[in-house]
Protein backbone atom coordinates (compact mmCIF):
# COMPACT_ATOMS: atom_id res chain seq x y z
CA UNK A 1 0.00 0.00 0.00
CA UNK A 2 1.08 3.54 -0.70
CA UNK A 3 -0.10 6.74 0.92
CA UNK A 4 -2.58 8.92 -0.96
CA UNK A 5 -3.09 6.39 -3.76
CA UNK A 6 -6.40 4.74 -4.42
CA UNK A 7 -6.05 1.06 -3.38
CA UNK A 8 -7.71 0.00 -6.65
CA UNK A 9 -4.49 1.07 -8.43
CA UNK A 10 -2.58 -2.21 -8.52
CA UNK A 11 1.17 -2.29 -9.19
CA UNK A 12 0.60 -3.43 -12.78
CA UNK A 13 -1.99 -0.73 -13.38
CA UNK A 14 0.28 1.95 -11.90
CA UNK A 15 3.09 0.79 -14.20
CA UNK A 16 0.82 1.06 -17.25
CA UNK A 17 -0.43 4.53 -16.29
CA UNK A 18 3.12 5.79 -15.62
CA UNK A 19 4.58 4.22 -18.76
CA UNK A 20 1.97 5.74 -21.07
CA UNK A 21 3.05 8.85 -22.92
CA UNK A 22 1.16 11.96 -23.93
CA UNK A 23 -1.43 10.98 -26.53
CA UNK A 24 -1.50 7.28 -25.61
CA UNK A 25 -4.91 5.74 -25.04
CA UNK A 26 -5.98 3.45 -22.22
CA UNK A 27 -8.92 1.14 -22.97
CA UNK A 28 -11.15 0.65 -19.93
CA UNK A 29 -13.63 -2.10 -20.73
CA UNK A 30 -16.40 -4.16 -19.19
CA UNK A 31 -16.47 -7.89 -18.51
CA UNK A 32 -18.10 -8.64 -21.89
CA UNK A 33 -15.33 -7.08 -23.98
CA UNK A 34 -12.93 -9.36 -25.92
CA UNK A 35 -10.13 -7.90 -23.81
CA UNK A 36 -7.63 -10.78 -24.00
CA UNK A 37 -7.56 -10.64 -27.80
CA UNK A 38 -7.54 -6.84 -28.03
CA UNK A 39 -4.86 -6.47 -25.33
CA UNK A 40 -2.40 -8.64 -27.24
CA UNK A 41 -2.48 -6.08 -30.09
CA UNK A 42 -1.86 -3.04 -27.87
CA UNK A 43 1.46 -1.21 -27.54
CA UNK A 44 2.29 -2.87 -24.22
CA UNK A 45 0.47 -6.13 -24.89
CA UNK A 46 -0.87 -5.85 -21.33
CA UNK A 47 -4.27 -6.76 -19.98
CA UNK A 48 -4.88 -5.53 -16.45
CA UNK A 49 -7.87 -7.23 -14.80
CA UNK A 50 -9.75 -5.58 -11.93
CA UNK A 51 -12.33 -8.22 -10.96
CA UNK A 52 -15.36 -7.43 -8.89
CA UNK A 53 -15.34 -3.67 -9.37
CA UNK A 54 -18.10 -1.47 -10.76
CA UNK A 55 -16.92 0.41 -13.84
CA UNK A 56 -17.33 3.85 -12.26
CA UNK A 57 -15.14 2.83 -9.30
CA UNK A 58 -12.33 1.77 -11.63
CA UNK A 59 -12.69 4.98 -13.63
CA UNK A 60 -12.49 7.07 -10.44
CA UNK A 61 -9.25 5.37 -9.40
CA UNK A 62 -7.66 5.74 -12.84
CA UNK A 63 -8.70 9.36 -13.24
CA UNK A 64 -7.28 10.17 -9.79
CA UNK A 65 -3.80 9.91 -11.34
CA UNK A 66 -4.26 10.04 -15.13
CA UNK A 67 -4.39 13.50 -16.71
CA UNK A 68 -6.68 13.67 -19.73
CA UNK A 69 -5.38 15.21 -22.95
CA UNK A 70 -6.46 18.84 -23.28
CA UNK A 71 -5.03 19.20 -26.79
CA UNK A 72 -7.70 17.06 -28.49
CA UNK A 73 -11.47 17.56 -28.72
CA UNK A 74 -12.20 13.97 -27.64
CA UNK A 75 -9.92 12.85 -24.78
CA UNK A 76 -12.58 10.36 -23.69
CA UNK A 77 -14.45 8.09 -26.06
CA UNK A 78 -17.21 5.55 -25.36
CA UNK A 79 -18.70 2.67 -27.31
CA UNK A 80 -22.03 3.58 -28.89
CA UNK A 81 -25.03 1.33 -28.36
CA UNK A 82 -25.64 -0.79 -31.46
CA UNK A 83 -28.84 0.31 -33.25
CA UNK A 84 -29.35 3.20 -30.79
CA UNK A 85 -26.37 5.57 -30.95
CA UNK A 86 -28.22 8.29 -29.02
CA UNK A 87 -28.63 6.02 -25.97
CA UNK A 88 -26.36 6.44 -22.96
CA UNK A 89 -26.68 3.40 -20.68
CA UNK A 90 -26.49 3.80 -16.91
CA UNK A 91 -22.93 2.39 -16.84
CA UNK A 92 -21.84 5.18 -19.20
CA UNK A 93 -23.72 7.81 -17.20
CA UNK A 94 -21.92 6.68 -14.04
CA UNK A 95 -18.51 6.87 -15.69
CA UNK A 96 -19.37 10.22 -17.26
CA UNK A 97 -20.08 11.57 -13.77
CA UNK A 98 -16.60 10.37 -12.65
CA UNK A 99 -14.97 12.00 -15.68
CA UNK A 100 -16.71 15.32 -15.01
CA UNK A 101 -15.80 15.13 -11.30
CA UNK A 102 -12.14 14.40 -12.05
CA UNK A 103 -11.91 17.20 -14.61
CA UNK A 104 -13.92 19.67 -12.55
CA UNK A 105 -16.09 20.47 -15.58
CA UNK A 106 -18.26 18.69 -18.13
CA UNK A 107 -16.00 16.63 -20.40
CA UNK A 108 -18.36 14.63 -22.62
CA UNK A 109 -17.26 11.23 -23.87
CA UNK A 110 -17.51 11.09 -27.66
CA UNK A 111 -19.17 8.05 -29.18
CA UNK A 112 -17.51 5.42 -31.38
CA UNK A 113 -19.36 2.54 -33.05
CA UNK A 114 -18.62 -0.97 -31.81
CA UNK A 115 -16.14 -2.27 -34.40
CA UNK A 116 -14.25 1.01 -34.81
CA UNK A 117 -14.02 1.02 -30.98
CA UNK A 118 -12.41 -2.45 -31.05
CA UNK A 119 -9.94 -1.20 -33.66
CA UNK A 120 -9.11 1.91 -31.62
CA UNK A 121 -8.74 -0.19 -28.44
CA UNK A 122 -6.26 -2.48 -30.18
CA UNK A 123 -4.12 0.61 -30.87
CA UNK A 124 -4.22 1.69 -27.22
CA UNK A 125 -1.27 1.38 -24.86
CA UNK A 126 -3.04 -1.24 -22.71
CA UNK A 127 -6.44 -2.63 -21.76
CA UNK A 128 -7.96 -2.57 -18.28
CA UNK A 129 -10.87 -4.95 -17.89
CA UNK A 130 -13.28 -4.50 -15.01
CA UNK A 131 -15.55 -7.31 -13.84
CA UNK A 132 -18.66 -5.16 -14.36
CA UNK A 133 -21.02 -7.32 -16.48
CA UNK A 134 -23.17 -4.48 -17.80
CA UNK A 135 -22.80 -3.98 -21.57
CA UNK A 136 -21.39 -0.84 -23.20
CA UNK A 137 -18.99 -0.11 -20.36
CA UNK A 138 -16.18 0.51 -22.84
CA UNK A 139 -14.09 3.67 -22.84
CA UNK A 140 -10.85 5.10 -24.17
CA UNK A 141 -8.97 7.65 -22.07
CA UNK A 142 -6.24 9.65 -23.85
CA UNK A 143 -3.37 10.62 -21.58
CA UNK A 144 -2.43 14.27 -21.35
CA UNK A 145 0.47 16.07 -19.76
CA UNK A 146 1.19 17.59 -16.39
CA UNK A 147 3.00 20.85 -16.97
CA UNK A 148 5.48 21.74 -14.33
CA UNK A 149 8.71 23.54 -13.76
CA UNK A 150 12.07 21.91 -13.88
CA UNK A 151 13.44 21.20 -10.39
Amino acid sequence: MLKSLDPVLSPDLLWVLAAMGHGDDLALVDGNHPAEKIARATTSGKLIVLPGLPMARAARAILSVLPLDTFVPDPVRRMLVVDDPSAMPIIQQEVQAEIDRAEGKPTPAHGIERFPFYDAASKAFAVVQVGDPRPYGCFLFRKGVIAGERP
